[in-house]
């Protein structure tokens, strides 16, 4: 009998909840077998929603939670008064081990604060980064930290390299993945204090491919495949990619909806246009891991619909096969060794 992969999923976290994440949640389940998804929440509400959907048994479990963090709430006072929030019930069950995983559109402060003060660090590990997967031209690369640490030091950064290697090796099938630092020019000498710090510990750094400075107009280029930053400046980056591509599409699709010669134009160019365009979907590569962690969060946008709730489940599996987190130990322990 094949070993079940436990998921546990925020059924009330983010803008589309309960609908859409109960969705990909039965997606995820038809597509593998061997994923056992535990949906956290109101029981009676989402035993009302599964209603409508036909599903093995042996697959799906509700566990009752029967409180809600809301966006707007203090993260850390949340999480220590809502201990009965979908997202608490969540994170103990992966502390517990009863969960290999957990993932959330919820409140990012939330699961955030939540992961390191209930699930908890590897030992060794500094600080958990939040590493989004983004489409570039070349497939796609891993921007860390996007949002976890917005005061990182130099030693933060070298750590996210390593666990960003790791992660790009062995998730993505990346062979030796190509290491580099977000700055504002290619020059060494370049940046803030703390890229200047940072550049030659990377430089000096054993087991990661660093390749220098990128810039932020390279990064779509696919010129690397970890970019590391500390969170405020991958936070940046992270939302002006989105919405750039969001306007781009929008406006592709107006100027050929403009005339009757662009309206044919369309038709003749629409499923090499789809094909090109589901490659620079997000939603497309599921959600962003928060490394270092002793167990698994994945945090998905706030706005996320089933597909994306679905690629995010799917990303659990190959991080638990691969033991993404005993290849951080590993490294981590070696390191401080």
């Amino acid at each position: 009998m094949q070993e079940m992969i436990r998921v546990a999923v925020d059924a009330m976290g983010g803008d589309n909840a309960p609908d859409e994440i109960i969705k990909g949640a039965m997606e995820a389940a038809a597509l593998r077998e061997d994923i056992q998804i535990l949906l956290v929440g109101k029981e009676e509400l989402i035993r009302e929603k599964l209603k409508g959907y036909t599903y093995r048994e042996e697959q799906i479990e509700v566990v009752n939670a029967t409180e809600v963090i809301e966006t707007a709430e203090p993260p850390v006072a949340a999480i220590r008064t809502k201990k009965d929030s979908s997202i608490v019930v969540g994170l103990k069950l992966v502390k517990e081990e009863k969960a290999d995983a957990f993932v959330s559109a919820g409140s990012s402060g939330a699961v955030l604060a939540g992961g390191q003060l209930l699930v908890g660090r590897i030992k060794g590990v500094e600080r958990p980064p939040l590493a989004p997967l983004i489409p570039t031209e070349k497939g796609v690369s891993l921007l860390i930290d996007c949002g976890a640490n917005v005061d990182a030091r130099p030693s933060h950064l070298v750590q996210f390299a390593k666990m960003g290697s790791i992660y790009m090796e062995h998730v993505m099938g990346v062979k030796n993945p190509r290491v580099a630092i977000v700055n504002i020019g290619a020059e060494e000498e370049k940046g803030n204090a703390l890229v200047k710090e940072t550049y030659p510990l990377l430089k000096e750094c054993e087991g990661i491919n660093f390749v220098g400075n990128i810039e932020a107009r390279e990064i779509p280029h696919g010129q690397a495949d970890v970019i590391v930053c500390e969170a405020f400046v991958g936070n940046v980056i992270l939302k002006l990619y989105e919405g750039v591509g969001a306007v781009l599409v929008s406006k592709i699709k107006s100027g050929m909806m403009s005339s009757l010669r662009s309206k044919i134009g369309a038709l003749l160019v629409k499923p090499a246009l789809k094909e090109t365009l589901k490659s620079f979907d997000a939603t497309e590569y599921g959600g962003a891991p928060l490394l270092g962690l002793r167990g698994l969060v994945v945090k998905t946008h706030g706005s996320s619909k089933a597909k994306e709730v679905k690629n995010s489940i799917i990303q659990c599996v190959t991080f638990k096969e691969q033991r993404i987190n005993d290849k951080i130990k590993e490294n981590i322990v070696r390191e401080e060794g």
